[in-house]
């Protein structure tokens, strides 16, 4: 026994600690549960009503107090108002914080009275109670069918539609399954098996949490999910008075989907809750928001949308200037003609490698083995190398020939590496093009550098050592700055279209569809509708299939679900596979993963890997295979990776007869229908595994009898989670079945991370073809493997991580400022901080080069005023008193010029109040900075009853909003411009990443003091041009914002795409995708008809008439 085994035995492990913590929750739940269910249905229903109430009572002191300190906010000085604010976030905070201590101390209730309301729905065709007014509503929405009125009753049907089929409530929470909700409650992920019920689960803390009516947040991987779910377990909720939606239900920015965010339970996308985020954030009227406060999410497919997706940017973006001048299609050629050469190249040398490593000749057999390690660093990916590698004895050469050359800081590479055009790095995803490459590229241009970056800071140096004029200096770092763009995007080109031609393979990591390049799941083989490659990926790949290359877009807002999600205040989640990846799910969101035993032991049978030599013998074995089982009458699942697999198998089957239903990106319409007959007897069914993320795939009887459902993996996935997955689909609820996975030493996983020792001992032990290894040391050799792409993975995404962040940390104080000018509250505390933050930018200036006369000329630009001080104090004063003096002057002369702004308009606004009041209800109000006129639209009647403190206010807002969104969205073009060039940095030796964050925070700095002084110059200037009450113009009624001209668009991160075979490994779910739905009509009352809320009154005149 092992020190490990040891301290297990005497402590416990983690599984078990965690449910010795969870279990008494569990007690207490079924102690309470005999006495909530010996309850009437009027009953239960009053007891989840006194829940509520004690939750509001818990705050309600200090909701009291919140109300009170922002009632007296308007009437304090303005440097008292910060003190004010700041302590509303702490007593917000508390709040939050007294709710978390009360939900976890009604546990035992809330719980009890979800599982007694399930039972009382599945043993009752109705449930008859005393209608309530909710009740009423109901049962007059024609949205729903689970509810009628008679007289003062209301009745609640166990069936309703959802997802357009009609379903049955016949489901009652077992014990694993409170043991799951106390854990999501918690704040942690719940990891529970194929068949356990995770919607059900959620059920229970989404309820609990629902009581607080702050908003719960469900969260799906796709629409139909998100509106089946909230259809199948929504009565549960409203039967309790709570409301439900489904933000998929409606159209973005619409009043429809505000009311879904009002709604106590709000089910949606991961990408739509996203993407209202970034809606919010570029909104010009309060109207236009629609969510409210981050609170609680319960996130579906944890991993996939925490781990594989997290990293993904949700975009929306708008056209740019000569946004169709891009470079793929003028360079393509000369890359196709490159890789075609170096395609040459290497079959010639594969060919002398296969010569001379036969040789007797000791220096012959060396030759050869450069030769092959030169094919391998140009084309690793040749099958014909991959075919040679896999004989006895060749790999473990090439293995001995690499570790020779990267001795010593690979200082001897280039010994290998120069006769290539391009080097590869397959793991890495990476390609370098070499000296002969640039030749070959530069072709017969003028520029013997067409294609290499100028040194710039040496060729600025050079320049400032020549005797000419400083404009002449200015125009010559001009033309050098300008160089060095042009041959950065040249040369990025270059590379991306490298990677497409010999990275990129047509239907396997991407299809032709509609004559759009469509990416494919590596893991999952869907299409990822709506995805692109970023940087530029994209667009090459385009450039190569000869299809329409997408103009490049301007961001305007974008977020990654990662800091998307991290803004609630409490976050669970649930999926099948979560373990793997719990240390990532730690580090980032402080996320503990709890395994959730299941309700029967599993019956599945697990067998050992069985490797093969080449894929040709592992394919012939898996046809065997699924032959024998067909005769044993068990359905078969083949889980493959890629849309060229299927097919090829699918092929093999038919040439033996053997019916079968495929599955890959080109076909996963017919998903539900082929799920649906995978379980019965003899059923084959190939699929990308598209089958490995949630399909509950249902057993008959005599199925069960033979054995149960058998999985065939034909390869093993770089990520351990998606290999659980597949497996999972057999054995669910205590089912018999069997997986086992085939490999060969040409899978791209053992070609790049399989260990040495496999290649060594299949050579020793003489495995000759069609032979296959099966030992669980094999099995645990394929794992270190795994683990090994997973560690890597996971270096890349922390890295992207460290991108993310210096974009995260900027978009949290520019989104903040946004808000407070979009509501109108703390905006005077923050134009009182733009004054002192530009008053100290200015004296720091002016005080480095001690320019008393660039400092008057700054703030008379800026302030519009004098300096209150003198030269002689300038020199001899401290900067931070000077900054002060500066900044109390303005902020006075700020407050006179509001004042006088304020005179001036109120007798205009008093004269059309007092005349023509009853005709407007908005009214525009032009004031001018000296250059340009702005239009303000203020409410006639506030701006009368505040003596026009309401048009200061409006001025106030519409200017901060007009600058910083004008600043912010040059910002967003500078990073994506930053991002692409420091890139080039790597073939300085340099690290990209720590120029990237030095750049982006001089950058912001710029940006945050370009928004201050523009902003400050404008308020400081603001008079009212026109002064005639009669030339008052009405103002439009507020619009929603438009964002039909923006494009939403979810990109794939080029780093992390390729630098693992797993990103997005599990990304898209796929339970059971949109079916067709039934027709449905809804029964719509006609207009004299009696309301169905049973008021007694006509349809139109009670709630038809709320429709209308």
């Amino acid at each position: 026994m092992g020190f490990i085994d040891i301290i297990t035995k005497l402590f416990g492990n983690k599984s078990q600690k965690d449910m010795q913590a969870v279990m008494p929750y569990v007690e207490k739940i079924k102690a309470v549960y005999a006495e909530i269910d010996a309850l009437s249905d009027d009953e239960l229903r009053a007891r989840s009503a006194a829940l509520m109430q004690r939750l509001q009572d818990a705050v309600a002191a200090d909701k009291s107090k919140i109300l009170e300190l922002k009632s007296t906010i308007e009437s304090l000085d303005i440097d008292k108002r910060e003190r004010v604010y700041n302590e509303i976030d702490r007593l917000e905070k508390e709040v939050l914080n007294i709710y978390d201590k009360t939900l976890t101390d009604i546990i035992p209730d809330a719980f009890a009275i979800v599982k007694s309301t399930a039972r009382r729905f599945a043993q009752n065709e109705t449930i008859t109670v005393t209608a309530t007014q909710m009740d009423r509503d109901l049962a007059a929405d024609t949205r729903f069918d689970f509810v009628e009125i008679d007289g003062d009753k209301a009745i609640y049907h166990n069936s309703w539609t959802a997802g357009g089929n009609e379903v049955v409530w016949d489901m009652i929470h077992y014990d694993v399954q409170l043991i799951g909700g106390i854990v999501l409650h918690q704040g942690k992920i719940a990891e529970m098996a194929t068949g356990e019920g995770k919607t059900l689960v959620a059920t229970l803390p989404v309820f609990l949490n629902a009581l607080t009516h702050e908003g719960v947040h469900v969260v799906t991987v796709n629409d139909y999910l998100a509106k089946r779910d909230s259809e199948w377990m929504g009565p549960l909720y409203m039967f309790h008075g709570l409301t439900v939606d489904c933000i998929d239900k409606h159209r973005p920015n619409s009043d429809e989907r505000r009311r879904a965010y009002a709604c106590d339970i709000t089910f949606g996308t991961n990408n739509e809750f996203g993407f209202d985020y970034l809606r919010d954030n570029m909104a010009t009227s309060p109207m236009d928001l629609v969510q409210r406060g981050h609170n609680y999410a319960i996130v579906d497919e944890v991993d996939s949308v925490l781990i594989d997706d997290a990293r993904t940017p949700l975009i929306i973006s708008g056209p740019i200037p000569k946004g169709e001048d891009q470079m793929y299609d003028e360079y393509k050629h000369r890359v196709e003609l490159l890789v075609r050469t170096q395609n040459t190249l290497t079959t010639k040398l594969l060919a002398e490698a296969k010569a001379k490593m036969g040789s007797a000749d000791e220096k012959e057999r060396e030759a050869g083995e450069l030769a092959l390690f030169r094919v391998f660093k140009g084309m690793p990916k040749s099958k014909a190398l991959i075919k040679y590698l896999s004989e006895p004895g060749v790999k473990v050469r090439l293995q001995k020939t690499e570790e020779l050359f990267l001795q010593e800081n690979e200082k001897n590479m280039h010994i290998a590496t120069d006769e290539l055009y391009f080097v590869i790095d397959e793991k890495h995803k990476t390609i370098e093009l070499t000296d002969k490459g640039i030749d070959t590229l530069t072709g017969n241009t003028d520029d013997p550098k067409f294609f290499v970056l100028p040194d710039v800071g040496s060729e600025v140096a050079d320049i400032e050592k020549m005797n000419i004029s400083a404009e002449e200096k200015q125009q010559k770092k001009d033309e050098v700055l300008a160089n060095y763009s042009i041959k950065s995007e040249r040369v990025h080109t270059v590379h991306q279209l490298l990677k497409a031609y010999t990275l990129f393979e047509k239907d396997v990591d991407y299809i032709i569809d509609d004559n759009q390049v469509k990416i494919v799941d590596e893991q999952t083989g869907r299409v990822m509708d709506g995805r692109r490659w970023s940087d530029g990926l994209h667009q090459a790949v385009e450039a190569k299939e000869n299809v329409k290359v997408e103009a490049a877009t301007q961001t305007f807002a974008t977020i990654t679900l990662q800091n998307y999600f991290r803004m609630y205040h409490k976050l669970s989640g649930m999926t099948g596979t979560a373990e793997t990846e719990a240390g990532e799910f730690y580090n980032i969101y402080k996320l503990d993963v709890v395994v959730i035993p299941t309700n029967r032991p599993i019956a599945r049978d697990d067998m050992n890997d069985r490797l093969y030599r080449t894929k040709r013998e592992k394919y012939n074995a898996v046809i065997e295979e699924i032959v024998q089982l067909v005769a044993a009458g068990r359905p078969v699942l083949v889980g493959t990776t890629s849309v060229e697999i299927s097919e090829l198998l699918s092929r093999m089957l038919t040439l033996r007869k053997i019916k079968h239903n495929v599955l890959n990106a080109k076909l996963h319409q017919h998903e539900a229908n082929v799920v649906a007959e995978a379980g019965r007897p003899g059923v084959v069914t190939i699929a990308t595994n598209m089958a490995g993320r949630g399909t509950d795939i249902k057993l008959t009887k005599e199925v069960k009898e033979a054995g149960g459902l058998a999985i065939i993996g034909t390869e093993r996935h770089e990520s351990r989670r998606v290999d659980r997955q597949l497996r999972g689909r057999a054995g669910r609820q205590g089912d018999p079945g069997s997986s086992v996975f085939y490999l060969s030493m040409e899978d791209d996983l053992m070609r790049m991370f399989g260990s040495d020792r496999l290649a060594g001992i299949m050579d020793k032990m003489g495995i000759q073809e069609g032979e296959m290894i099966e030992h669980n040391i094999m099995s645990n050799a394929v794992e270190r493997a795994q683990k090994k792409v997973e560690e890597n993975n996971f270096g890349m995404r922390k890295r992207l991580i460290e991108y993310d962040d210096v974009m995260n940390q900027q978009r949290n104080v520019i989104y903040a400022k946004r808000h407070h000018a979009l509501m109108g509250e703390r905006i005077g505390v923050d134009i009182t901080n733009m004054i002192y933050d530009t008053a100290d930018a200015l004296i720091a200036e002016a005080r480095a080069m001690m320019d008393y006369e660039a400092l008057q000329l700054d703030v008379m630009q800026v302030f519009a005023m004098e300096v209150p001080f003198t030269e002689d104090a300038f020199r001899a004063g401290r900067e931070n008193a000077l900054a002060d003096q500066l900044a109390e002057a303005a902020l006075d002369t700020f407050k006179r010029r509001m004042e006088t702004l304020q005179k001036v308009a109120y007798p205009v606004i008093k004269k059309v109040y007092e005349e023509r009041g009853a005709m407007y209800e908005n009214i525009l109000i032009p004031i001018t900075d000296g250059k340009k006129v702005y239009n303000i639209a203020v409410n006639l009647k506030a701006a009368y009853d505040t003596e026009c403190k309401e048009v200061i206010r409006e001025f106030e807002k519409r200017m901060v909003l007009y600058v910083i969104d004008d600043e912010w969205k040059d910002h967003l073009r500078q990073l994506d411009e930053l991002k692409q060039s420091v890139q080039n940095a790597s073939y300085e030796q340099k690290d990209p990443l720590l120029i990237y964050k030095l750049e982006s925070f001089n950058i912001f700095k710029q940006m945050l003091d370009a928004f201050n002084r523009r902003t400050i110059s404008i308020l400081f200037r603001g008079q009212i041009p026109n002064r005639d009450p009669e030339e008052v113009r009405q103002a439009h009624a507020q619009q929603r914002h438009d964002y039909s001209r923006y494009r939403t668009q979810k990109d794939a991160v080029a780093q992390a795409a390729q630098a693992s075979g797993h990103a997005a490994a599990a990304g898209r779910d796929t339970r059971e995708q949109q079916r067709p739905e039934p027709l449905r009509v809804e029964k719509k009352p006609r207009p004299n008809d009696p309301c169905p809320c049973g008021s007694g009154k006509k349809y139109k005149q009670c709630h038809g008439k709320m429709e209308a």
